[in-house]
This record gives C-alpha cells, structure tokens and sequence, in this order.
C-alpha cells in the first residue's frame, strides 16, 4: 500500500507523516530512557524531571529529523527516477545518515554514519520489493 502512494501523495505529506510516526516513536523511546538516565546521574525532583523532559524531546526531534530527510529524499528519488528499488533507499538514507552525523564535525562519523544507514535502509528496501 505504502508503494502506491509514492505515486500519489506529494513528497511533503508523506515526509509529515514520517515525522510524526517516527518522532512519536522518538518521544516515547526518550520517555522511557530519561528515567533511566536520570537515576543514573543520581538526579531527583526538579532536576531530574526537567532532565526526562528535555530527553522526551532530543529523542523526538531527533528521530523525526532522520525519518523527514529519509522519506523526502527517497520520495524525490523515487519521482526523478520513476522506480522503486532498492537504489532509492540506499541514497536516502547516505543522506539522511551524514546529516545527523553532520553535527560531529567529523568526516570519518559523518561517513560511518551514512554508510551504515545508508546499508540498513537499502537492506530493508531490497527485502521488501524482493
């Protein structure tokens, strides 16, 4: 199902869609690590909800930072191109990779970073249209 509205729905709602399942999905992780992490630190009371507070939201953006530049570039791919392999997923998540790890200043992260994403995703884009 998920194919046939690449075809359909315009990049920007599918990359909407992505970041608010995705980020959610973020925000829920951050949600359930931050009490984790704060116990760690030894944080309690005020501090320590303002700690998970600010993890709910690192986790959210974050993940729904990726899932947006993923989906809106293998969406704008997928359109110039006019197929849908493998080939698509492999770039967008290269692209989507070195943006998160653009953040480190690092070239060897920021290449690490692309080409392990960049692997997953052509991976999982191969195993479904296979």
């Amino acid at each position: 199902m998920e194919d046939e509205l690449y075809g359909v729905v315009p990049c920007s709602s599918l990359a909407v869609d992505s970041i608010l399942r995705v980020g959610t999905a973020g925000a829920i992780w951050g949600l359930c690590m931050g009490p984790y992490d704060a116990r760690q630190k030894g944080l309690t009371g005020v501090a320590r909800a303002s700690f998970v507070a600010k993890s709910v939201g690192k986790f959210g953006f974050q993940c729904g930072l990726v899932a947006g530049i993923y989906t809106m570039t293998r969406c704008g791919i997928q359109r110039y191109r006019r197929r849908n392999d493998w080939v698509n997923g492999l770039v967008a998540g290269a692209v989507a990779g070195a943006a998160v790890a653009a953040r480190t200043r690092s070239w060897t992260q920021v290449v690490g970073v692309a080409g392990m994403v960049s692997a997953l995703s052509a991976a999982a884009d191969y195993s479904r249209t296979s």
